[in-house]
């Protein structure tokens, strides 16, 4: 059986686009040959299965009073034995937390990842003889041009402060709970709302996981 590497993220996990003009297929979602997961499973090799669970505007564990079933929390347990058996289970999310209608600051948005890392490790959808296997992963954070976009006003003040500082945070939160790390910064966003990944940045992205990934399996 190949390695399963499910890959828990929101939009820039699914692969939406904000400007189509960057998209081959002239979408609002980059297409199979473009989306970090897709990239990275090429990279890796056949050994790898790598699966997509992205969802637009998905949080750790906080309710969006707009929006059903974001936090991905309340159905991780499904989730996870949908996908069983698992090697390594990367989770991206916490830009979406950093809206300023959740009303959390970083350190709560920590807190948020810390709770749903240890559910996820309390499945029982890891391979055979494995102990739980998480990285855990700090999302490139939000451009400042962000605040004058299209979106700003959905997405409220503070959102670039707050998700500068998580990287600090989700490296103590690993810490503390014995899993991996890595920061996603520097990946490129498009200069349309500062908070999607462009196609180069997915495949930044993808090449930045496939040096990382098979060290830790």
């Amino acid at each position: 059986m190949k390695k399963h590497i499910v890959c828990l993220g929101d939009s820039n996990t699914h692969g939406y686009c904000a400007d189509p003009a960057d998209c081959a297929d002239s979408g609002n979602r980059f297409n199979e040959n473009e989306r970090w997961p897709r990239v990275l499973e090429k990279l890796l090799g056949e050994e790898y299965l790598v699966l997509e669970e992205g969802l637009s505007g998905r949080t750790t564990v906080f309710p969006d009073p707009l929006h059903e079933n974001m936090d991905v929390l309340s159905h991780v347990y499904a989730l996870l034995k949908s996908h069983e058996y698992i090697d390594l289970l990367v989770i991206m999310l916490g830009t979406n937390d950093s809206k300023e209608r959740l009303n959390v600051n970083a350190p709560c948005i920590a807190l948020g990842m810390e709770r749903l890392v240890r559910k996820a490790m309390s499945v029982d959808c890891w391979a055979p003889g494995k102990k739980p296997n998480v990285l855990i992963v700090a999302p490139p954070p939000i451009g400042k041009g962000m605040e004058s976009s299209p979106v700003a006003g959905t997405m409220g003040a503070g959102c670039v402060e707050k998700s500068q500082q998580l990287a600090q945070y989700y490296k103590a939160t690993a810490d503390l709970l014995g899993v991996h790390f890595m920061d996603a910064a520097d990946c490129e966003f498009n200069e349309v709302d500062f908070m999607h990944l462009t196609k180069k940045g997915h495949a930044q992205l993808a090449e930045k996981f496939a040096q990382i990934i098979p060290t830790l399996l």
